[in-house]
C-alpha cells in the first residue's frame, strides 16, 4: 500500500509562507487521518488557509 500526498506549492497562501503554510497543512491531517481507513481508494483534497484547492491525498495499493 502507498499513501501519496501531493501539494502545489505555486499558490499564494504557499508562496507568501511557503514553510508556515505546509506545516499547517501537515499538522491538520496528520491528527485528521484518524477518520479515514487508509485503504485503497481513500482520498481527500487538500486545502489551504484560504480554503484554496492546492492538491490531494490518496491510498493506493502499489508498492515501491
Amino acid at each position: 500500500m502507498k499513501f501519496v500526498l501531493e501539494v502545489d506549492m505555486t499558490g499564494d497562501a504557499l508562496a507568501d509562507d511557503a514553510v508556515g503554510e505546509l506545516g499547517r497543512i501537515l499538522r491538520y491531517w496528520a491528527g485528521n487521518l484518524r477518520h479515514y481507513a487508509l485503504a485503497p481508494g481513500d482520498e481527500e483534497t487538500i486545502h489551504d488557509s484560504a480554503y484554496g484547492e492546492v492538491g490531494r491525498w490518496h491510498v493506493t495499493s502499489a508498492t515501491g
